[in-house]
């Protein structure tokens, strides 16, 4: 159960803090009408659980969740069984993962045929019988489908548009988010909260990842169009190439997704400061509990900074407990343009190549993405002879590449590594090994730790203090330094504090930053000030915009000090 006032989970119907009443967290189930030739949304609590409430006959259980197949992926889905084309054209067609339902009858198609399957000729089969295909048949299926869950939808529209306006309601409507990704859940959710506003001109921002489906960009071209009141905002990273850093650091793995950061989260940041500058915002977002392990575990309204990436804003969910089909029935009943890649067969839409695609969506880019997916595959051989793999393609094809970890076989790993020796000269002093020289852009990442005085230094060793930010007592002194061994150095010696190793720990973070930092926008999104700047003139923190909560050298939020201490470590 869920309170939206105290927006809390409870076991109980009446929230233990409130005494308001909690809405349903219930599993949904999904039964199909022979009959009606349609799947029923039903919940355990349901009272006429097992019966169609169109025809009033037996219902049987079918999955725990479901989609509707599209003409253009039912086409598809008769040529990789090798029926005859359009063969099931009249039929309800559905799906579940990899699961296929024929009015009902399920047929499993297992992911060896999406590998083996020649994929130039089901796309030029595909182009064959396209200009046949119909949605006559489709459409009626799906005015039962509506039908037949009319119910449902109207529970879920109403929970949906109260939960916006009670989230919304301490946030000045300039200060109200959309987050848009071209995706059918942030596509729902934008829908769901305009019209739960009755406000058309609400702020979209569109993330632009430059790694997205070419529907996705038709996608949001054609919404912007439909939308003309809209504040529709881009965000993108034009200062890096995926390529490049990829052949730098290595392609992103299921667990070292160091794309969301750059490409994603790094580049709304940036959207949101210029917007919004420090202020706390609203942003609806369409995550769904059902989506993954991870998710399952948000709140349905989060502002917590372990929860929240970018830490200015609180995030609300309100499709949080959407199932699939939910969203689909809402899609249809509503006329919802939505992102053409769904037809396709698509059932997330994302990064084209994201390590965490399942098969079938490497399956269908091969398709209609050939050009796009050769080149990607010669960039992982290629990859994986660069790090000494032994059989390149079946470390590709059987897409091993996604559970890499680590900076094993590259050469930039040596920068996370922090190379330092104790000074025999001076107590509580290390002198760090740096890739490139003592600078300005160096001195500047101790901001957090106080305030910066050169003046106070020793000018011929061109020595900076840094002072803490309460005491105004010079804690570190920052000196360029030569090492043997170390081609550039810096010596850093800690005073008037309790604990040095613990600031010598922090001050490892920083040494690191400065070595291994690949602008991927982290800092940007953890800083609440809006304090951190980083671009191609470097890695800038405002003295007076900082507020010292050391946010960005904290190992909680940033392990190892550095996103890339997680990207490039080496066993």
């Amino acid at each position: 159960m869920w309170c939206n006032n105290c927006n809390i989970e409870t076991n109980d119907s009446i929230c233990p803090l409130c005494g308001a009443q909690t809405i349903e967290d219930l599993p949904v189930e999904i039964y199909w009408c022979d009959h009606c030739h349609t799947p029923i949304i039903q919940t355990a609590s349901q009272a006429d659980k097992g019966t169609c409430p169109l025809c009033k006959g037996k219902t049987k259980y079918m999955t725990a969740d479901l989609r509707p197949v599209f003409p253009e992926e039912r086409l598809l889905v008769e040529l990789l069984l090798k029926k005859e084309p359009h063969q099931y054209i009249e039929n309800s067609v559905w799906a579940s993962n990899n699961r296929y339902y024929i009015d009902g009858k399920s047929i499993s198609i297992p992911n060896g045929l999406y590998q083996n399957v020649d994929t130039d000729k089901i796309a030029e089969l595909l182009h064959q019988y396209q200009s046949e295909n119909t949605y006559k048949f489709f459409d009626k299926h799906m005015a039962t489908f509506v039908s037949a869950n009319r119910d449902r939808l109207n529970y879920l529209i109403d929970e949906a548009h109260n939960f916006i306006r009670k989230a919304a309601k301490n946030f000045p409507e300039e200060r109200i988010v959309l987050s848009f990704s071209g995706g059918k859940d942030s596509t729902v959710t934008a829908d769901l909260a305009v019209k739960a506003l009755s406000n058309p001109s609400l702020v979209h921002i569109f993330g632009n990842t430059t790694l997205e489906f070419p529907s996705t960009i038709e996608y949001a071209q054609r919404f912007r169009d439909n939308h003309p009141d809209a504040i529709f905002q881009v965000a993108k990273n034009d200062d890096q190439n995926f390529y490049d850093v990829c052949e730098d650091i290595g392609p992103p793995a299921r667990m070292m997704r160091w794309c969301c950061s750059m490409f994603k989260t790094g580049p709304i940041t940036r959207v949101i400061n210029s917007l919004y500058r420090s202020q706390q915002i609203l942003t609806f977002y369409g995550i769904r509990k059902s989506e993954s392990v991870s998710r399952s575990k948000y709140n349905r309204i989060e502002d917590s900074a372990d929860a929240v990436k970018i830490q200015q804003q609180t995030v609300a969910s309100p499709i949080f407990f959407w199932k699939d089909i939910d969203i689909w029935l809402y899609i249809i009943a509503e006329n919802v343009d939505f992102n053409d890649a769904y037809r396709l067969g698509y059932d997330r839409v994302g990064c084209w190549c994201c390590p965490n695609n399942n098969q079938r969506a490497q399956f269908l880019s091969k398709i209609y993405m050939p050009e796009q997916s050769r080149k990607w595959r010669n960039f992982l051989l290629e990859f994986a002879e660069k790090i000494g793999k032994p059989d390149p393609e079946v470390y590709v094809d059987t897409g091993k590449w996604k559970a890499r970890q680590g900076g094993n076989g590259l050469a930039s790993a040596s920068d996370v590594k922090i190379r330092f020796t104790n000074c025999t000269a001076e107590d509580h002093a290390k002198i760090y090994r740096l890739v490139r020289p003592f600078d300005d852009e160096l001195i500047g990442m101790f901001v957090p730790f106080g305030r910066v005085a050169p003046e106070l230094g020793r000018k011929l060793l061109r020595e900076v203090v840094v002072l803490d930010h309460k005491t105004k007592i010079p804690i570190l002194s920052l000196q360029p330094f030569s090492q043997d061994g170390y081609e550039y150095a810096v010596k850093v010696r800690t005073m008037n504090v309790a604990d040095h190793d613990d600031l010598q720990r922090m001050v490892g973070y920083q040494i690191r930053k400065f070595n291994a930092c690949r602008k991927c926008l982290k800092c940007e999104s953890l800083c609440r000030a809006g304090a951190i700047t980083i671009s191609s003139f470097g890695y800038f923190i405002d003295p007076e915009k900082c507020v010292h909560c050391k946010a960005c050298m904290t190992a909680k939020y940033l392990d190892g000090g550095c996103m890339m201490d997680k990207y490039l470590r080496t066993k």
